[in-house]
């Protein structure tokens, strides 16, 4: 197993002491760096800060090995500067997307968690590999990663039309993919950036 790149060891590494920092310290850590909604406590630092929070122990373990799932071998392909670079325009955008449905649907409620960038790190690694064969945990099927990026951004739409699960941020997790999308594109010079 080769071993971890820089930035998704920091990454984690990161994640995981936020993790121990907010367990012990409580709320007016959360208040402080969480992603508030737009004129309910939001501060311009949670538009980063949010995707270091997680709001319980298995939240961050799937994130997190997410992140290392998929951060780690695209950090091996595109080396730590262009990773940090993607990994943030995921988050950014991912933040953006749910500040404008909390916006539009009234929402008083914070969003924490890595899900925006890890779902930018999936889309990426579907289009990088978009062959490799990949064993998600539910459904244990063997399956294409465009496959299986295809099918989990077909239900987090799903499941963000119909609201069908409270309290997931699935516009943010769909945000994230868009970010990943649209800086795959700016580097490659392609619409809607032109050359």
């Amino acid at each position: 197993m080769p071993p971890m790149p820089p930035i998704t060891q920091a990454l984690l590494l990161i994640n995981v002491a936020a993790f121990c920092i907010d367990f012990f310290l409580g709320p007016w850590f959360t208040r402080l760096l969480a992603l508030w909604p737009l004129g309910h406590g939001f501060l311009p630092w949670q538009v980063v800060s949010y995707a270091f929070l997680h709001g319980s122990i298995g939240h961050l373990f799937f994130n997190m090995l997410g992140l290392w799932m998929f951060g780690a071998e695209l950090e091996r392909l595109w080396g730590p500067k262009r990773f940090i670079q993607f990994y943030m325009a995921s988050v950014l955008t991912a933040a953006a997307a749910q500040l404008a449905v909390a916006a539009l649907s009234g929402s008083i409620y914070p969003t924490v968690g890595a899900s925006g960038g890890l779902f930018g790190l999936l889309l990426a690694f579907g289009m990088m590999f978009p062959n490799r064969t990949i064993m998600p945990l539910f459904p244990p099927i063997p399956m294409k990663a465009k496959v299986f990026v295809a099918l989990y951004g077909g239900l987090e739409l799903f499941l963000g039309v119909t609201g069908t699960q409270e309290g997931v941020a699935h516009f943010a997790h769909l945000g994230g993919m868009l970010g990943g999308f649209l800086m795959i594109r700016y580097w490659q010079g392609k619409s809607p950036f032109g050359r």
